[in-house]
């Protein structure tokens, strides 16, 4: 617990991403509760009112206005948060897990497997993700799975080749040789010895891969190949306001800028975790 205030006294910015994530989550778990209509809700007489408007014939005050459907856009933001985490959440634990796997097993077995790993990362690196994605949804639609395979299909390398490298490096240390000597199999060396000391470095280019699929999953939204209309994105509600953008900023406005908080409090939780697994700040916490 020491060690953590240090860290959040020294690293300031990591409790203002603690902050923003935990409020993201509780925006998604309780939409229910806080979002003031439904997010599907159509009232024309209402459409493209600015924020604050109070609509006189409930007197309930609509805080960041209407769309062009007279949809409120404060509670499509709020379940909109709920898309954003599933998708970068899921895709993140699959390409990790993927990673993961393909890496540990190249940089412990070397040879013919490291070659046909690394040739599949050199390839998936040099196919345009864009492409990829059209091609995905073009095949099996545009969808909430899909988007989640997009996702774990095109960001697994990033994992291979920093674990492949860490492997690598731990490879002739003393700690791994000791269980060599001592019999060990194969097995219990990459998930007893070697496993435990790959979290860290996990835990923190997850956290920055969260934040980098926050971003993709808004953008395949924004050009319509994310999960479909009526459910609320904040990538569609971006797509839906770049028409009336000098008349109804607000439309686009508050999406953009619930993308932008979000990513930069996971990026700023990143920077944490970083400083506090890296030994080599030890002396500056």
């Amino acid at each position: 617990m020491k060690k953590l205030k240090r860290l959040l006294r020294r690293h300031w910015l990591a409790g203002v991403g603690i902050v923003i994530i935990l409020a993201v989550i509780a925006l998604a778990l309780l939409s229910p509760h806080l979002a003031p209509r439904s997010p599907l809700r159509q009232d024309i007489m209402v459409r493209l009112k600015p924020p604050g408007f109070v609509d006189p014939r409930s007197g309930q005050t609509l805080w960041l206005g209407t769309d062009h459907l007279g949809r409120d856009v404060l509670s499509r933001i709020i379940y909109g948060s709920r898309i954003s985490l599933i998708v970068s959440l899921s895709a993140v634990m699959a390409s990790a897990a993927i990673g993961l796997t393909l890496g540990l097993l190249a940089g412990f077995y070397r040879g013919w497997i490291e070659s046909v790993v690394m040739r599949l990362v050199d390839l998936q690196m040099a196919f345009p993700f864009i492409l990829l994605a059209l091609s995905i949804v073009a095949l099996l639609g545009p969808s909430l799975g899909n988007i989640i395979l997009v996702f774990a299909v095109t960001a697994w390398p990033v994992y291979s080749r920093t674990i492949r490298g860490m492997v690598l490096s731990f490879q002739e240390r003393e700690f791994i040789q000791a269980a060599r000597a001592l019999g060990s199999s194969d097995l219990r060396v990459m998930f007893g010895h070697l496993l435990p000391n790959l979290v860290s470095p996990m835990l923190v280019l997850g956290s920055f891969e969260v934040a980098r699929m926050i971003l993709l999953e808004s953008a395949l939204s924004f050009l319509g190949l994310g999960v479909q209309p009526p459910t609320p994105t904040w990538g569609s509600m971006l797509a839906d306001g770049r028409d009336y953008i000098r008349d109804a900023w607000w439309i686009a406005a508050f999406p953009g800028l619930a993308i932008m908080i979000t990513a930069a409090g996971v990026n700023f939780l990143g920077d944490g975790l970083r400083d506090w697994f890296d030994p080599t700040l030890e002396h500056t916490r």
